[in-house]
């Protein structure tokens, strides 16, 4: 055979391209100009031993700086149990797929199943979906759930206080879908609940979307946001770091009708962005318009306890036209990985590493301000993250940062959004502040 990891034989290549009308291959490629044809050999090195491939791996590998974390911004530096990557690499899991035939997939649908329930719980929402991509396309997918909810109404309000990265992701989404979006104002580091009920009474808004903790690391009132988007038909989404929930009141007590955000904070490593995984709640009422699989659980013909997938006029089967997105095989392994996290971790658990977070954030910066060469931002209640102005060349600092193998925080306009977990020891952070002046 000419084509060594092709199945098919030269016979029946010669039945295809004669069902196709063609003489040959080449063919195929007819119409390319020949001026941008490549006719020379590849530059591909010859085989390797297995020995040497896992060397030049570890050489390319190793010249990677290991840095110690203060970076957030919605991705952050948590701590990994060594069992999960254990467990998570079992055959029947790293093999799994969309779990359709549910006779054969109650291990997947299982699991599914109790990340559903964790994640309900975790956001005091009423149902969770399948899981998501990762937060910015869950909140983008939130964002076409309330004008697909809204039917007449295509306006979205969206916190100046939002990631930026999501921002961008919500306006591509948007700009392809019809949407209109409006940045309401950042005001001291806050969304002001003024400016939304007087953009809400001007009639035509679908939802609004917050984050919470925003993108400054404050710990957002959002006394009232509910009651006003209620008033006025609109769904109100909030968009949250799924780790800070464990202490933080919840977007169902603040009486939202989506949540989303991004897994990743339970316990997946950085990864260099990925992958992670998204998740998104909602109240019962809106669960025919949330995309994505949904397990359910009840008894088949011999009263013993099954799963299944549930409400099943979704996009992958029928109404298709009706569907906000076709969310399949969308990363349900990382799905599996936070349930293994929260089931380890336990209630507790998840609370205390919240709260080392929390305590952490606020000795850095104490310590910053200590130094006289930083001041807050914005004098506001934050979490395990925090936005500071420096006084003095914050380009030279943050590379005498790196300089010292430490990431020091996220540049964000003229400061610095530092990011604290429960991996950064006080020696850390102490080395940190040493190396201001």
């Amino acid at each position: 055979m000419s084509y060594k990891y092709f199945p098919h034989t030269e016979a029946d290549l010669q039945v295809m391209m004669q069902q196709v009308g063609i003489g040959s291959l080449d063919d195929l490629y007819a119409q390319i100009p020949e001026s941008i044809r490549f006719r020379g050999d590849y530059d591909i090195p010859l085989s390797a031993s297995e020995q040497e491939v896992r060397q030049a791996f570890q050489l390319l590998g190793s010249r990677n700086q290991q840095l110690v974390c203060f970076a957030g911004m919605g991705a952050y530096d948590h701590y990994t149990p060594s069992v999960i990557p254990n467990l998570l690499s079992r055959s029947e899991f790293l093999t799994s797929y969309t779990p359709y035939q549910a006779e054969i997939s109650q291990g997947t649908l299982h699991y599914i199943f109790e990340y559903q329930s964790m994640m309900a719980e975790l956001t005091g929402m009423e149902v969770s979906n399948a899981s998501m991509y990762d937060g910015t396309t869950a909140c983008a997918e939130a964002m076409m759930m309330a004008v697909a909810a809204g039917k007449k109404v295509n306006k979205v309000l969206v916190s100046g206080c939002l990631n930026p990265q999501t921002y961008e992701v919500l306006a591509t989404y948007a700009l392809h879908q019809g949407i209109e979006l409006e940045q309401l104002p950042v005001r001291n580091g806050c969304t002001s609940l003024d400016d939304v009920r007087s953009r809400l009474g001007e009639g035509g808004v679908a939802g609004v979307i917050v984050q919470q903790p925003n993108v400054y690391g404050i710990v957002e009132d959002l006394t009232g946001f509910a009651d006003a988007c209620h008033e006025h038909k609109a769904l109100f989404i909030m968009d949250s770091v799924a780790a800070d929930l464990a202490v933080l009141k919840t977007p169902g007590e603040w009486g939202a009708d989506i949540a989303v955000g991004d897994g990743q904070s339970l316990g997946i490593p950085l990864s260099y962005g990925g992958p992670y995984v998204g998740y998104m709640c909602c109240t019962e009422k809106l669960i025919r318009k949330m995309p994505g699989r949904i397990v359910g659980k009840t008894v088949d013909s011999r009263g013993q306890r099954a799963f299944v997938l549930t409400l099943q006029a979704r996009e992958q089967h029928i109404r298709r036209q009706k569907a906000t997105s076709n969310i399949c095989s969308n990363q349900s392994l990382m799905a599996l990985f936070v349930t293994m996290y929260m089931a380890l971790m336990g209630r507790e658990g998840l609370k205390e590493a919240a709260e080392m977070s929390y305590g952490g954030a606020h000795y850095l910066c104490d310590e910053l301000l200590k130094t006289g060469r930083f001041q807050l931002v914005f004098d506001r209640p934050f979490f395990n993250e925090f936005y500071v102005r420096y006084d003095g060349d914050g380009d030279a600092l943050y590379q005498r940062f790196l300089d010292a193998g430490i990431l020091g925080g996220v540049r964000l306009g003229e400061g610095f959004l530092f990011a604290v977990t429960e991996q950064r020891t006080k020696e850390e952070i102490d080395r940190l502040v040493s190396l201001i002046h």
